[in-house]
């Protein structure tokens, strides 16, 4: 599949990794121009700034955020809906309290966009060993996300579940942290 990952920290790096070695095409955005250069290098497809990224997909358009839950994330949001159309998903794969997650779904919803939120855990082992993944959101959103989870997860049938609605992963990530 052919998404764009938006943040490339520690994990959001990594993932791009993990999904180009898994045959997908990725689309790779951070603020600072480095981590893109690194993505670039080991595959992926460089993006100048959101917009950028965005362009260089095609519909349905997947965009998944690898950014700080609060106010990056926010702004991330407020600009992806006006770049997306109808049958776009947008996937927060950070740590995002999960009342913002339904708030923001309902949202999107009205502008019929669908919003995948998925609570990932792995950390710099990722690249190697694999995501856990909680996964909320909307059936049909979610299967079609299936082909990069399956490709993040430590194996496709392990590692990854839909845990329910929006809110439900990124709540159920935060239990995961507080274990």
């Amino acid at each position: 599949m052919k998404l764009a990952l938006i943040g490339l920290g520690r994990m959001g790096l990594n993932m791009v990794k993990r999904m180009v070695k898994g045959g997908h095409e990725v689309v790779a955005f951070n603020r600072s121009p480095e981590p893109v250069q690194e993505a670039a290098a080991a595959g992926a497809i460089a993006a100048a700034s959101l917009e950028d990224a965005v362009s260089k997909l095609s519909a349905p358009r997947v965009v998944w955020l690898m950014l700080p839950a609060g106010d990056v994330t926010e702004k991330h949001l407020t600009t992806l809906m006006t770049l997306l159309s109808p049958g776009d998903l947008i996937v927060d794969g950070g740590n995002s309290n999960f009342h913002d997650t339904m708030r923001r779904a309902a949202m999107l919803r009205e502008k019929n966009i669908y919003y995948v939120d998925v609570g990932t855990s792995g950390g710099i082992w990722g690249l190697a060993e694999g995501y856990s993944m909680m996964v909320g959101g909307e059936k049909a959103a979610v299967e079609i996300l299936r082909p990069a989870l399956e490709t993040l997860a430590p194996a496709p049938d392990q590692g990854w579940g839909h845990m329910g609605p929006s809110g439900s992963g990124h709540y159920v990530k935060m239990v995961h942290n507080g274990i």
